[in-house]
Parts: structure tokens; sequence; C-alpha cells
């Protein structure tokens, strides 16, 4: 089992800001806060921002994280306040078919290209 993620930003006020309206919707809020890092969560820090000045992503890394929530109107919800923040969409709210089960997500890429999505599941007596 993961027990949090961290993600390298260029300018660690700026992205605590972004993550601060992106990461309202699925129940998290800033816990931690350190000179070179901050980190997210609703009970604990799950989601950390590292601070990395002279970060140069590539256009498209390959990594992403994944973080659960609980409806689809929060996945609606992140995936907005990103863009509305410089976030640009990597994959709008809708459907999708995983390897083991549909689910309902969103991608978006922060201002510092780092891949986020947000998900939910269906219930499991949801039907098909």
């Amino acid at each position: 089992m993961i027990d949090h993620a961290s993600i390298p930003v260029r300018d660690l006020a700026a992205a605590a800001a972004f993550y601060d309206a992106v990461l309202e919707p699925l129940g998290m809020r800033r816990l931690a806060e350190r000179p070179r890092t901050i980190g997210f969560g609703s009970r604990y820090p799950e989601f950390w921002l590292n601070l990395r000045a002279g970060l140069e992503m590539p256009a498209d890394s390959g990594h992403h994280v994944c973080l659960r929530c609980r409806s689809e109107g929060a996945v609606q919800r992140f995936h907005a306040a990103a863009l509305a923040g410089g976030g640009r969409c990597g994959g709008a709210p809708g459907p999708r078919q995983g390897e083991m089960t549909a689910y309902y997500g969103a991608f978006i890429l922060d201002p510092d290209g780092n891949k986020v999505e947000a998900v939910t599941f269906p219930p499991p007596d949801a039907a098909p």
C-alpha cells in the first residue's frame, strides 16, 4: 500500500496556491509546511510538493499521481480548478475503463508539468 506521494515544483509558493484550489474538492488541505516542502491531506500529509528550483520537466515524463475522491462532481471541480489556476487539461472528466474496473476520472498537468489524476469508482452495487 502506498502511504504518500511527492512531486517536484519550481516555485513552492505558487504551486501551493495552485494546489490549495485543486485539492480542496478532493477534501485535502495543507497540513505540513517546511521551507522546501508542503504536505496536503485530509488527516495526514499524503501529497507533497518539494521545491526543485532548477527543475526542467521533460514534455512527457510518463509519470503521474492518481488521487481518489468521493464523487464525479469532485473530479469535475478538481479539473475546473486546475484549468482556472493555470494548469492544462491532460484528459477531460469522464468515464474510463481501467484494467480491472470502470471509473470516472480526469487528468491535469500542473504549471510545472506534473500529471495528476483525480478518480472515483462506482459503488460495488452500481449497474455497468
